[in-house]
């Protein structure tokens, strides 16, 4: 009887801890499952086009991790839907305006009320705007698409961009590099006058306009610094997004596109491009080519 006593004993204890398990590992289950039971649905909610769902990121590590990655996800979709429906917007906008100008003169013309020579200098004017906003989207769905061309050799970069400064007003240009790059070199042109353009709207008659070019380690770098208003933070972080332009900038003439097509092209010659207020005042817009190495 001693030990049958003591089997019971064994056999309860033993009941107990295998009970104390399973409650366990069913509470453990729920704890790990209800986690993810909120990312499947809010996985199913961002399919069905609720970009605005968010997926919780506490529980364990690694289901935080994928909820934290999941939410990244979730932003960068919104971001790039949000850009779509600006373009669009914008697009809508920017070719419409000359179009109605176009159409209220072509009127006044048939209506008798205007002579043909009064208006062609300003309908001349409309189509070239239309005729460059067409050539930037176009550029800028090569770039998207993977499709653009770029003719990469070694150049002097001194060379191509003294070159394009010539064409405007740039007070300062300090040259000197001192190294070939490897670019395009007629799509560093088209970059430096988009840059240039920027930095022209937005300096005062009194301000001043500098470009400079300096070997930086194993890149050579140009900047186009101007003594404006400066750049904001939202500004540094927008002003490359396409048709985004500043409050300053709204009443401007321009597309909004010229930014983001010379990134696009900075880009695909292997560089890169940002922009900083200068110590100064004004700002700075700086791009960088790899340098053909010696």
């Amino acid at each position: 009887m001693f030990h049958m006593h003591d089997d019971a004993k064994i056999l309860a204890v033993s009941s107990a801890a295998a009970l104390s398990a399973v409650v366990a590992a069913l509470l453990l289950a729920r704890w790990i499952l209800a986690p993810l039971d909120r990312l499947r649905a809010v996985s199913a909610e961002l399919a069905a086009g609720d970009l605005a769902a968010r997926a919780p990121e506490q529980g364990p590590g690694e289901v935080a991790e994928m909820g934290i990655a999941l939410n990244a996800m979730a932003e960068a979709i919104e971001r790039l839907f949000e850009a779509r429906r600006e373009l669009v917007a914008w697009a809508s906008h920017d070719l419409r305006t000359p179009l109605a100008s176009m159409q209220a003169m072509l009127e006044a013309i048939d209506d008798g009320l205007a002579e043909p020579e009064e208006y062609l200098p300003a309908l001349n004017d409309r189509v070239r705007t239309l005729s460059g906003l067409v050539d930037d989207l176009f550029e800028l769905a090569r770039i998207d698409a993977g499709v653009l061309t770029l003719k990469v050799q070694e150049a002097d970069l001194d060379r191509v961009v003294g070159s394009c400064v010539r064409g405007f007003e740039a007070e300062e240009t300090r040259l000197g590099a001192g190294s070939p790059v490897l670019c395009a070199p007629d799509k560093v042109e088209r970059v430096l006058h988009n840059l240039l353009t920027n930095a022209l709207r937005h300096t005062p008659s009194d301000g001043a306009i500098a470009v400079v070019v300096r070997r930086a380690g194993a890149d050579v770098e140009v900047d186009v610094e101007d003594t404006g208003e400066g750049v904001s933070d939202e500004v540094a972080e927008r002003m490359f997004d396409r048709f985004w332009r500043g409050e300053s900038s709204r009443t401007t003439p321009g597309s909004g596109l010229g930014l983001a097509i010379a990134r696009g092209l900075v880009e695909a010659q292997g560089g890169r491009i940002w922009t900083e207020s200068r110590p100064g005042g004004g700002a700075r817009i700086s791009f960088s080519l790899p340098a053909k190495a010696r």
